[in-house]
């Protein structure tokens, strides 16, 4: 697997191309479950693939990268890209997982992104693992799905990348009290923990989406009005975590930067950073946050140097 400081990418392979659609990649027909027990029974599907469709569940859509990672992390060698991809076809052609990649003007996608299928969730009931996926997830737009994998890519670097991690949440529910409202922070959220003090962050993942500007208006006034009346245990944060909007270049951390300051939208009561997708592939996260700070009247963009997210 090509380690994330050797990818040379210029633009984010989860930023939104222009008439981008979901194309399905998957098995049609039917499998029957008889036919994945007798599978199970001889040994074709095994502990890797349930880990597998465990991590699945977990992250909802997840590429086979994302995947090969997180096994690593969680002490299981995949042993190759190829091996894991084989893996995964298995699970696909018995209908256990399903698989879409994106299509544009552009061409197709590098990348499949896989998600659970009606067998999958059987298997996981029938291990008393909670799944709540039903067929409609799977119908979930372009811009949904590619902020849920630039979520998971952020989470897995700081899993692999920073010393003081300690847990991750992959869709924290978050309480906008005054406005009556839960919402779910797009990015994900960590817990990072150094000399028995901890912080966490929560991750917003904003895409140039169709209203992508009205979506993150939206979006801060639920989070506005939950840091200014925030008491500790609100959203089962002990402490007032730290906002980071996921943009999906430099150019676009400014775009939205501009759009929350025109519409009054700034939060008091924390710093707001901000990162990009290919930031994430750094060696190490200590420098990869970003803030907006007024100069002579002038916003401008200032690099911070976090130690808390080194090695």
């Amino acid at each position: 697997m090509v380690e994330d400081d050797q990818i040379k990418a210029q633009v984010s392979p989860f930023a939104i191309r222009e008439g981008e659609i979901k194309t399905f990649d998957g098995k049609d027909g039917y499998v029957s479950m008889n036919q994945i027990v007798h599978k199970i029974d001889i040994g074709h599907i095994n502990e890797i693939h349930f880990t597998i469709l465990e991590l699945v569940n977990e992250f909802e859509f997840i590429t086979s990268r994302q995947l090969y990672q997180m096994l690593e992390i969680k002490g299981i060698d995949p042993k190759s890209q190829d091996k894991l991809n084989n893996k995964l076809d298995q699970l696909v052609k018995s209908k256990i997982l399903t698989r879409y990649y994106f299509t544009s003007d552009d061409g197709k996608g590098i990348y499949r992104i896989y998600c659970l299928e009606k067998m999958g969730k059987y298997l996981l009931n029938s291990k008393e693992i909670e799944c709540k996926w039903q067929p409609s997830d799977n119908t979930k737009p372009v811009a949904m799905i590619k902020k849920r994998l630039a979520g998971n890519q952020t989470l897995i670097a700081y899993l692999r990348k920073v010393k003081a991690f300690d847990s991750y949440v992959v869709k924290p529910v978050i309480n906008a009290k005054v406005t009556g409202k839960i919402f779910k922070a797009t990015g994900g959220s960590v817990k990072l923990t150094k000399n028995q003090k901890s912080i966490q962050f929560v991750f917003e993942v904003i895409r140039r989406e169709t209203d992508w500007q009205k979506k993150i208006i939206d979006k801060m006034r639920l989070y506005k009005d939950f840091y200014e009346n925030f008491v500790p245990g609100d959203s089962r944060f002990n402490s007032m975590p730290q906002l980071i909007l996921i943009c999906e270049d430099e150019k676009h951390m400014a775009e939205t930067f501009k759009e929350i300051v025109k519409n009054g939208l700034e939060i008091p009561q924390i710093k707001l950073y901000f990162t990009t997708d290919l930031r994430q592939n750094e060696e190490t996260l200590a420098n990869t946050l970003v803030e907006f700070v007024l100069v002579d009247g002038k916003y401008k963009m200032e690099n911070i140097e976090l130690k808390l997210l080194g090695m």
